[in-house]
């Protein structure tokens, strides 16, 4: 249960439907929400919908897009992890993740961020998908690179499938920017997000990478 002091703030995650983000306002006298849990999720509100977030002590767990409904956002974002529980109303957020929803928010509604401050918990993930998404994180919002160039970056040639592999089973969506990885020849490639592709261009348009987004089945030009 809360305890009671003076004044305390509460961080609300969102629920006045998309493009509205969480605030923090001001609690009733007397009220303090109940300590930060050590694991957890919630969803908040970004210009493109409601996302998701699931975190651990030792840091971020995952990041999701929006699905068609919040119970299928949650279900997606809580694939493979054990014991990570919704947050409640009278919980607050450890402040890494506070930091990290307001990170993407700005990004999705335009603000050149790279994110890269987030810490990730990346105990889970195989040492090879590691190494691709800390080389598509280091892809500054607007810029973009091919398959087969994060491939030769990791002395890979061949590897351009498995860089793509790696990147559509990406947890962390928009915190390891796998929507700035496109396919050769000017083809956007693949994106496991909902919306598939087209919700790639998007992102990479709301980032300046086009100034308006293209057919997602045309080879388009970024330059």
């Amino acid at each position: 249960m809360g305890k009671n002091i003076p004044v305390g703030l509460n961080w609300t995650s969102g629920t006045s439907g998309p493009g509205k983000p969480g605030t923090f306002s001001a609690l009733p006298l007397g009220f303090q929400p109940d300590p930060a849990p050590v694991s957890g999720s919630t969803l908040f509100d970004t210009a493109l919908g409601r996302c998701g977030i699931a975190w651990g002590a030792q840091g971020v767990l995952a990041v999701q897009l929006p699905e068609t409904n919040d119970a299928g956002t949650r279900r997606r974002l809580l694939r493979g992890l054990v014991s990570v529980p919704p947050v409640q109303t009278r919980q607050a957020l450890p402040e890494f993740v506070q930091r990290a929803i307001e990170g993407v928010v700005a990004l999705l509604r335009g603000e050149p961020r790279d994110l890269r401050e987030i810490v990730l918990d990346m105990q889970r993930i195989p040492p090879f998908h590691q190494r691709v998404y800390e080389l598509a994180r280091a892809i500054d919002p607007g810029q973009t690179m091919t398959y087969g160039e994060i491939a030769q970056a990791l002395s890979l040639p061949g590897a351009s499938r498995a860089v793509g592999q790696a990147l559509g089973s990406n947890p962390f969506v928009i915190v390891v920017p796998c929507h700035r990885v496109l396919a050769a020849r000017g083809q956007a490639g693949g994106f496991s997000a909902p919306g598939g592709t087209r919700t790639k261009l998007r992102l990479l348009t709301i980032e300046g990478a086009f100034s308006q987004p293209p057919d997602p089945g045309d080879s388009f030009s970024l330059f």
